[in-house]
């Protein structure tokens, strides 16, 4: 544990709260892409598979309680909340989602660490969560109107992975034969994906302006 990674979990666990803030509070999911929300509940089910056989440590169980239950709650209420649901748009979300998880599978089968049920798994979720964001961001290129929340959410997942890269680094240097390819290179590809949505984020802060992304 060090600085980065504790700063990359809270901002992790600030966008959960932001989304369920905005979920929860206002009954609504307008601008919110109910596809990257499956492929997080996906992800997070494919790697904490081990979550009662490894205990590695209080927080480490409680981190992985908190990203299970809001993943799969956040589909719940975008699925059936009576509410909720009728402010999610599947005409704009028509991102094929599903064509995300055989390529991460496949490749996850062919380079991975060690070829066994749960590392296949775990080195699976971590090349789905690389593109995870894809629906969100085409969703949100798609809707003219981004509000508040939607943005700070989508920014601060961005800004999770950013930190975590830093905390790459940093062990990279502190610690003795820390090297991890396939987060890092994953890593780096979801940071960039995330490059044009920071620019814009950044552009209508500075502006003052509400936060529009190029169609």
């Amino acid at each position: 544990m060090n600085i980065f990674r504790l700063a990359g979990d809270m901002t992790h666990l600030l966008s959960v709260l932001v989304l369920l803030l905005k979920i929860h509070t206002i009954k609504s999911c307008a601008g919110i892409s109910l596809k990257t929300q499956e492929l997080y509940a996906l992800v997070f089910a494919s790697r904490y598979l081990d979550i009662f056989s490894d205990f590695i440590s209080l927080y480490n169980t409680i981190m992985k309680l908190i990203f299970l239950g809001s993943s799969f709650s956040i589909v719940w209420y975008m699925r059936r909340h009576k509410i909720v649901r009728r402010s999610y748009d599947k005409d704009q979300d028509t991102f094929r989602h599903l064509f995300l998880v055989l390529p991460c599978l496949i490749l996850a089968l062919l380079i991975n660490e060690r070829f066994t049920f749960i590392e296949v798994m775990w080195t699976f979720s971590i090349y789905l969560e690389a593109v995870a964001i894809l629906p969100q961001l085409v969703l949100l290129q798609r809707t003219k109107n981004i509000d508040n929340l939607t943005g700070q959410y989508v920014f601060l997942l961005g800004a999770y992975r950013s930190l975590y890269i830093l905390n790459w680094i940093y062990r990279y240097f502190t610690e003795t034969h820390y090297i991890h390819w396939i987060p890092w290179v994953s890593g780096l590809v979801q940071t960039l994906l995330y490059a044009d949505f920071f620019y814009y984020y950044f552009h209508s802060w500075k502006n003052n302006v509400k936060l529009q992304l190029p169609a």
